[in-house]
């Protein structure tokens, strides 16, 4: 299966001057576009890495995207995204050197747990600005999460999985997540050779984008350090509590 198709990106780079540190493609989940992620576009392209953030509606091939890309290129996804995320990244002719899947949507009946739109805001997120960006956003498509996983996305997605080989894996689940249990990300985890698995204390299924948002950017940011050390993650920085 090939990568997701996209009309366009939506990017944010390194300051002027700045030595480009690396690339990260974001695939959006349901409901969202690339203006979603802007909070976070900023904050890695101020730490020196290119985001790119995808529209997935039209005829751009990913490869056309990470073109001339700095490395390491990863490939991040969220909900849905997540799982087009695996199925691109086990697909022989995309070229990695990481994966990051957030909110992954492994349960394919998560649906149930959103009732109308507040109960889609409460499920998404507990982020009083992130909220409220959502209420206001005329391109947000509401009642995205009603119905279920895609089934031949999801069996792509738990086939390509199989199929990763050593490629590094960063998870990063919500613990209060009600869309997509935590359970599937641990069991996720459990399979991949090189996974590294962060969940979020009370965190909603819009991990990239909930309360402790600015705690995930930095274990992102921390994880691609590691991973611009080398495919083994090296660890940069130990902290010793007492």
């Amino acid at each position: 299966m090939s990568a997701p198709a996209a009309t366009r990106a939506t990017s944010w780079y390194p300051a002027e001057g700045l030595l480009q540190r690396g690339t990260v493609l974001l695939l959006p989940g349901r409901g969202e576009h690339p203006g979603v992620y802007e909070r976070l576009g900023r904050r890695l392209s101020a730490d020196a890495y290119v985001v790119h953030v995808l529209d997935l509606t039209g005829p751009l091939e990913l490869e056309q995207v990470s073109q001339g890309s700095a490395a390491p290129l990863v490939l991040a996804g969220s909900d849905t995204g997540a799982l087009h995320a695996l199925v691109a990244a086990a697909d022989p002719s995309v070229h990695l050197d990481g994966l990051l899947l957030v909110g992954t949507p492994l349960d394919g009946d998560g649906a149930s747990a959103v009732e109308g739109w507040e109960g889609e805001l409460a499920v998404r997120t507990a982020c009083p600005a992130h909220r409220g960006r959502l209420e206001g956003d005329p391109q947000f498509d509401r009642g995205a999460l009603d119905g279920p996983v895609p089934a031949d996305l999801l069996a792509a997605a738990t086939e390509a999985a199989s199929r990763l080989g050593d490629l590094p894996v960063l998870l990063v689940h919500g613990e209060a997540d009600a869309l997509a249990p935590v359970a599937g990300a641990r069991a996720l985890a459990a399979q991949l050779p090189r996974a590294v698995l962060a969940t979020v204390a009370d965190g909603k299924h819009d991990a990239l984008n909930d309360l402790s948002h600015r705690s995930v950017a930095a274990t992102v940011v921390q994880w691609l350090e590691r991973l611009r050390a080398g495919t083994h993650l090296p660890v940069v920085v130990t902290v010793h509590e007492k």
